[in-house]
């Protein structure tokens, strides 16, 4: 059963007694070459090493993709390499969040449950 907070912007499943297995947020993604954006729920996760964003959205909202120079071999959580392969590009962005922008860049990578995941110190 999913549970969303009173603010609309995070939420949390509740599973068998266990709470706060997932923490969403609605951001706003903008596009740097063409100033337009868009509004997606991202997974906040301490455990990430960067920001990511999944190939399908970035090719949906027509993001610019860019060649990094050494490929990033990611990890899931379990410790296994991701079966997608390497992270080999990435978006330049702007992302807005309660009234507040960074411009920043998201490694893309193919299929994943999220359309964006957000590192969380």
């Amino acid at each position: 059963m999913l549970a969303r907070a009173i603010d609309n912007t995070s939420c949390y499943n509740i599973d068998n007694g266990n709470m706060l297995k997932e923490v969403m947020v609605k951001i706003g993604l903008e596009r740097i070459d063409m100033q337009e954006g868009v509004m997606v729920e991202a997974l906040l996760d301490s455990g990430a090493m960067g920001l990511v964003m999944s190939l399908e959205l970035t090719r949906k909202q027509g993001f610019k993709l860019k060649k990094i120079k050494r490929p990033i071999h990611g990890r899931n959580v379990d410790r296994t390499f991701n079966k997608e392969g390497p992270i080999e590009n990435m978006v330049e962005v702007n992302i807005y969040y309660q009234g507040h922008r960074k411009r920043t860049e998201i490694d893309v990578i193919g299929r994943q449950k999220w359309n964006v995941i957000l590192e969380m110190p």
